[in-house]
Parts: structure tokens; C-alpha cells; sequence
């Protein structure tokens, strides 16, 4: 009996220690979630984008996505991004995001105001803490200078920044000269030629499919306008978007003048030159029918629009539907500017709700749009990999040939990533060796380098404050079609101007681009 008492607290002890033991085991083996470490996914950044596509690019997917995938390892972020061809549907599509509440963190606005109402309607995050010097010092190194960003700003608020442009200009006209060869003419050098070419392509089958199913001209009303890219413009000394004259503003869309332009464009309409669905066409899709052969003219406006070394172009993609075809430029008003020098057009800009909730998400956004803007960004995005797409020497950088038949190519990653910078690498003191450039392309930029331009403006145009200058333009575009369409005459246009410029503040808006420019020439250096 003595020896039992002896020994139950050992055999207490060791029953509890033996419940204790088990109890860890258990607990180690059935923590609650809470518990569980933390996924590395909850701590990648969302982003949300909304940018511009370029014509007939094919949309990555993320797997095949090279460039998306760099970015995102290197910030620790996931990106959405939504890209679209400029257009109203572009436009539509950010409303509706808006109209949501759902808007993306950061887009490139391209409305006809440059977003001049949305910051009224206080839609927009002030730029002030997050775009400086200090957090982007390559996008002003390189790209955009303080004067710049000064001028941009609207109603003195800081709602927007300029996207880095391109300072030459490249808007041209192009023309099938495989056409012009087959029917025995020679490129047109005033508009008396060009029309007759018109014609020519219109009604002397310059194909030679046996078939009436050519135009001269072609181009996209999107259901709405008139379209700037009609010659009849500059014939009638409009030059686009606008330019000083007489120490005043001529903004080419609006201007008395637009009575001859409409008269002249019915004469091409009545005589049947142009594509019967310009007005309907809507983003590209006048750039699409000119590739598959039913139109000989087109404009365009970006270096690359039509070289072989670009497998996306017009030249590239016509070549498809026809080995013969040949686009060059050229310009049917002979040596009259078809464009005032470039300026900063189309902004970036944050949501508010983006900046109020989470500002953290703007930072983030504004290291990658400044590492875009620095070497190594329009390295990756305009060129790849070095070693894969590129060889580099020094600061010479040459291109190493891609296959680019397959639609998830890199060179579609290439194609979206590179929206935020223009191809100009000597902005970078860099130079290209394009393999691919031939003889052709070497001529064509030749020729867009040495086109007349009118003086820049020198500013980003901005409407008074409270001024909607989209109901102006809607209007205007309503009238003008209205001219085409139920008046066939230009000759109410004093009548209608009238209306515009008085009802819907037309004059205030004009004179306050006006006053922005002069304001602009004072400041210069």
C-alpha cells in the first residue's frame, strides 16, 4: 500500500504530460486559418491600366506576355490592363467605367477636350504629390520639361500630364503606286492630279481584277463627323489641328473656311470616288479596306505606316492580299503643310477614387510609367531582350530577326507596351540598325522628314473653365454632317458657324486657345 502512494504522482505526471503532448500534436496539426502564414500573392499590388492599342495589334496573352510579366515581377504588381484602338468606342468604354464608379487607376485620355471635363466634374486625383521631378526623373530628363507640364496644366489645376510625343511630324498621304504604274500615270503632285487619280482608280479597274470594285480615297466618319484626314482641308489652307495666323488662332475644324471644304468633299462624293461607308467606318476600318485593295489613298500618320521593315503596317499587311502592292507618300496639295508642328496632345491622368482609397496604387504607377520613360524601359518595350530581339554595341542598337507569323508573338508585346514613349531612341542618345529596313523604307522616311510643317503651338489647347468644349465640337460635327448630308451645299455654314460660336461658346473657346498660345510665345526663351 506504502509503495502504491509512491508512485501515483509519477504515474500522474506522466499521464498528464502524456495529454499535454498529445494536445500540441493536435494543435500543430489543425491551426486555424488565421493562424496559417500569409500568402506572398496578398501582398502583389493590383493595378488597374486603360491605354491605347495601335492599329491591328493582336493582344498578347498574359502567358505570352514577356514584357507585362517583366514589369510585374520587377514592381511586385498585377496588372490589368484594357487597351483599345483610339475612337468613340474607346471613349464610350472609359465613360462607362466612369458612369460605374468603376473607373481604372490610371488611362490615357483621348477625348476631344483632353480632359478638361472631367477634372471640372472632379473625377480626376490632383497630380501634385505624385508627378515631380523628384518621383519622375527620367520622364523629365528625357521626355517632358516643367515649362511643358506648366502649360498643360488645366484651369491651373494639376489634373494631367502630356504622354511624351514625338516633336517630328509624319502626317502624310500614301498611295498604291503598283496602281498608278498599271494604269500609266505618275504620282499626283497637285490637287488637279489628284483628283484625276481619283477617278482613275475609281473607274479604270487599276487592279486589273476586271472588276468595278475600287475607290480613290478612303476614310473613317465614325457615324459622327466629317473626318480632319479629307485633303480638302489644306487645299482650302486648313492645316491640322490648328496654327497662328496674323497673330490669330486658326483652329481647322471650325473656321469659316469649312463652307469650301464641304463643297469640295460633295464633288468627291458625287462623283463617286470616295469608299461609300467612309462615314460609317469607324477606328481603322478605312485603314483595313485600303489593305485589302478597295481604296488608293489614304492618309497616315506615324513613321512606320507603311514601311516593310514593320510587319503591321499597310505596305506589310497589303503585301498579303497582293505581292505587287506598293504604298508610298506623297503629298496632293504639292509643297503646302498638311500639319502645324507637334505638341503635347494626349494626357495620363489618375482616378480620384484611386488617389482617395488607396495612393499607394498611384505611386506604384508613376515608378512604372518613370521606368518606361528611362533607357532600360524603351529598351524592353520598343526592342525586347537584349541578347533575344537586340544586340547592343555601345549606344547602337541592333535589331535580331523574329519570327512574327505567330499571333502571341513578342512583337504584339512590343506593339502595346510601347505607349508610353514614342520611337524616337536619339531622345536617349541611342541609334537603331533595323536588319529589316529596306531600300523603300530608307526613301519613305526620307521623304516624311523633309514635309513642311506649319510652326508648333507650342501648348496643349484647354477650354475656359466651366466651358464644355465637348458640346461645342458635337454640335459643330452635327452641322457639317448635316451639310453633307440633308443641305449638299457648304453654304450655310456662316449661318450655322454663327450658331456655334455664339450658343455654344465657341468664341470663348477659341480665344482662350488663342490666348494660351500667346501666353505660350511670351514665356519661350
Amino acid at each position: 500500500m506504502i509503495r502504491y502512494r509512491s508512485i501515483l504522482p509519477l504515474i500522474v505526471f506522466l499521464a498528464i504530460g502524456l495529454f499535454v503532448l498529445c494536445w500540441i500534436i493536435w494543435a500543430q496539426n489543425n491551426k486555424p486559418p488565421l493562424l496559417a502564414p500569409a500568402n506572398e500573392d496578398q501582398q502583389i499590388m493590383p493595378l488597374n491600366l486603360f491605354i491605347n492599342a495601335p492599329m491591328d495589334t493582336i493582344l498578347p496573352e498574359e502567358n505570352t506576355d514577356f514584357i507585362r510579366q517583366i514589369i510585374e515581377k520587377k514592381f511586385n504588381v498585377r496588372i490589368h490592363v484594357t487597351a483599345m484602338v483610339p475612337g468613340n468606342e474607346y471613349n464610350a468604354k472609359i465613360e462607362s467605367l466612369l458612369f460605374a464608379n468603376n473607373p481604372p487607376d490610371m488611362w490615357i485620355d483621348r477625348s476631344n477636350d483632353g480632359a478638361s471635363k472631367l477634372s471640372l466634374d472632379g473625377v480626376l486625383a490632383d497630380m501634385s504629390s505624385y508627378v515631380s521631378q523628384l518621383t519622375m526623373p527620367n520622364y523629365f530628363k528625357y521626355w517632358v520639361t516643367e515649362k511643358e507640364l506648366k502649360q498643360y496644366q488645366i484651369h491651373n489645376r494639376f489634373y494631367r500630364a502630356p504622354i511624351p510625343y514625338d516633336k517630328n511630324s509624319y502626317r502624310s498621304y500614301y498611295i498604291r503606286q503598283d496602281w498608278l504604274k498599271h494604269l500609266g500615270l505618275e504620282i499626283p503632285r497637285n490637287y488637279n492630279e489628284y483628283m484625276q487619280v481619283l477617278r482613275a482608280f475609281t473607274f479604270d479597274d487599276p487592279d486589273g481584277n476586271g472588276k468595278k470594285d475600287t475607290y480613290g480615297f478612303t476614310t473613317s466618319g465614325n457615324n459622327s463627323s466629317l473626318s480632319t484626314d479629307w485633303p480638302e482641308y489644306a487645299k482650302n489652307g486648313l492645316v491640322y489641328p490648328a496654327y497662328m495666323n496674323n497673330n490669330e488662332l486658326v483652329d481647322m475644324e471650325s473656321d469659316l473656311r469649312v463652307e469650301h471644304v464641304v463643297d469640295d468633299i460633295l464633288k468627291v462624293i458625287n462623283e463617286g470616288l470616295v469608299d461609300p461607308d467612309w462615314f460609317f467606318n469607324s477606328g481603322t476600318e478605312h485603314v483595313d479596306k485600303a489593305i485589302q485593295g478597295k481604296a488608293g489613298v489614304v492618309l497616315g500618320q506615324t513613321v512606320d505606316f507603311a514601311l516593310d521593315a514593320n510587319p503591321a503596317s499597310i505596305q506589310s499587311l497589303s503585301r498579303k492580299q497582293d505581292p505587287n502592292a506598293n504604298w508610298v507618300p506623297f503629298n496632293p496639295l504639292g509643297n503646302q503643310p498638311l500639319r502645324a508642328g507637334g505638341s503635347p496632345e494626349y494626357p495620363f491622368v489618375f482616378a480620384k477614387m484611386t488617389a482617395d482609397k488607396h495612393p499607394e496604387r498611384i505611386k506604384k504607377i508613376v515608378e512604372i510609367l518613370d521606368w518606361l520613360s528611362s533607357e532600360e524601359g524603351f529598351l524592353l518595350t520598343h526592342y525586347g531582350i537584349e541578347g533575344e530581339h537586340y544586340s547592343r554595341r555601345g549606344n547602337t542598337i541592333t535589331l535580331l530577326p523574329q519570327e512574327t507569323d505567330n499571333p502571341n508573338h513578342s512583337f504584339n508585346s512590343l506593339k502595346l507596351w510601347s505607349f508610353f514613349t514614342p520611337e524616337t531612341p536619339s531622345v536617349l542618345g541611342m541609334q537603331v540598325v533595323d536588319p529589316k529596313m529596306t531600300a523603300r523604307d530608307v526613301d519613305i522616311k526620307a521623304f516624311l522628314g523633309q514635309l513642311p510643317v506649319k510652326p508648333k503651338l507650342g501648348v496643349a489647347l484647354a477650354p475656359p473653365l466651366g466651358i464644355d468644349v465637348g458640346a461645342f465640337r458635337a454640335r459643330q460635327n452635327e452641322l457639317q454632317v448635316k451639310m453633307l448630308f440633308s443641305d449638299q451645299s457648304g453654304k450655310q455654314w456662316p449661318v450655322y458657324y454663327n450658331e456655334i460660336m455664339s450658343q455654344y461658346n465657341g468664341f470663348q473657346i477659341i480665344k482662350n486657345f488663342e490666348k494660351q498660345v500667346k501666353s505660350a510665345a511670351s514665356e519661350a526663351p
